[in-house]
């Protein structure tokens, strides 16, 4: 079964924001424990940046293998 471009985008959202929440947490109690200071709001940018390079890269790795799957 194929899964559509916009099931494959929904389940890349969820599954990014599901790992923005862990790791956005992980960022508040790991980067004081390493000597990184870094503000909240700070820590909303880095992991905003890396969670939309991560959508972006989920969603390709997504659409490659179903590709793959229909040939």
């Amino acid at each position: 079964m194929r899964q559509s471009r916009a099931t494959s985008a929904m389940e890349a959202v969820a599954n990014v924001a599901v790992g923005w929440l862990v790791a956005f947490a992980m960022q508040l109690l790991l980067f004081p424990a390493v000597g990184v200071q870094a503000s909240v709001s700070q820590n909303l940018v880095v992991s905003l940046v890396f969670t939309a390079v991560s959508l972006i890269r989920s969603y390709i790795l997504r659409r490659f293998f179903a590709l793959r799957e229909a040939v």
